[in-house]
């Protein structure tokens, strides 16, 4: 039998397999997996998330599983005292870290955020995960990076106001300590037993920030982030924000290799740009298929047709 890991190791190297590697984002989806009412009893324990993962991985037969709780997680290991547990989505950060200026100057980034009381539920997720799937199915972690993390810290409102209107000492000072914890959460989590690390970067794009910011801010900060740590496990991800046009110069100067694209991106035009040069992840915008199981299945009919044209189809499906 091939595992996840194998469809996902031939689709990177351009060889063939049984079919490309599928990648579910199913997350919150767990709790009702396990009958567990709220979420947040369910994110309360690293053990129902890791069995949640495993149980919807054999369920749906997909290729990968995750240590994802909820990104707001992040801002609890940088001092985040509560978290906003919706009825109907993801939970999100009520406490912002950071409130004035004075706040970035105090930010400290923990010496080991192993030891951090937030982390301990994580540990245990990812513990079960590489015991029950290490080397069968990919373990994927999400990471925010630098130039995103003050979104989640500060609010989106602010930080845009200190990236584009404030103090460059200031707003270089925050990215330092982003970009200082990004580098301790990566060696935590491969640590761990991770086998991807998704780099969450929408000011990576130029649907957040204009070409000439993208080129003489994101880049140098992508750069700061990802050339201590290596990047033979990074996807580079957007969120739904497009990439296509700034795939080349991330190719170029990173030396990235996989491409989460958005679902606003052509498909087609991307595995075009990345070539032969790396893997094209397409992806659907599950959104607008809720209740539609029909057109589903001709949409990803279509997608596989758009990533096919030139052939040498290297593209898993998230």
């Amino acid at each position: 039998m091939i595992t996840g890991m194998e469809r996902l190791v031939a689709a990177m190297n351009g060889e063939k397999s049984d079919r490309i590697p599928v990648f579910c984002n199913l997350l919150d989806q767990g709790a009702k997996e396990l009958g567990i009412s709220t979420l947040k009893e369910y994110y309360s324990n690293g053990e129902y998330v890791a069995e949640a993962q495993l149980k919807m991985r054999e369920k749906y037969g997909y290729d990968n599983v995750w240590s994802l709780f909820y990104v707001g997680k992040e801002a609890e290991l940088l001092g985040c005292q509560k978290i906003i547990y919706a009825t109907d989505g993801p939970p999100n950060v009520e406490h912002f870290v950071i409130q004035s200026d004075a706040d970035i100057e105090k930010l400290q980034v923990p010496e080991d955020i192993t030891s951090h009381p937030a982390w301990a539920e994580e540990l245990k997720c990812l513990q079960i995960l590489k015991r029950e799937a290490k080397g069968k199915y990919p373990i994927c972690a999400y990471l925010t990076a630098s130039m995103t993390l003050p979104a989640i810290l500060m609010g989106m409102d602010k930080w845009f106001e200190l990236l584009f209107f404030g103090s460059h000492d200031l707003r270089d000072l925050l990215l330092s300590k982003c970009s200082e914890f990004f580098h301790k959460e990566v060696t935590a989590y491969r640590n761990a037993g991770a086998d991807i690390i998704l780099y969450a970067n929408p000011f990576g794009s130029t649907d957040f920030v204009p070409k000439k910011q993208f080129q003489n801010l994101s880049m140098p900060w992508m750069k700061k982030d990802l050339e201590p740590v290596g990047i033979d496990d990074v996807v580079y991800y957007c969120g739904s924000s497009r990439m296509n046009n700034v795939i080349e110069p991330v190719m170029e100067q990173l030396n990235l290799k996989s491409f989460y694209l958005s679902p606003n991106d052509d498909v087609a035009a991307g595995k075009k740009i990345v070539a032969n040069r790396g893997l094209t992840c397409g992806v659907i915008n599950d959104i607008r298929l809720i209740g539609q199981k029909p057109k589903c299945a001709a949409k990803c009919n279509a997608l596989l047709r758009l990533a096919w044209q030139g052939g040498n189809l290297r593209l898993a499906h998230w």
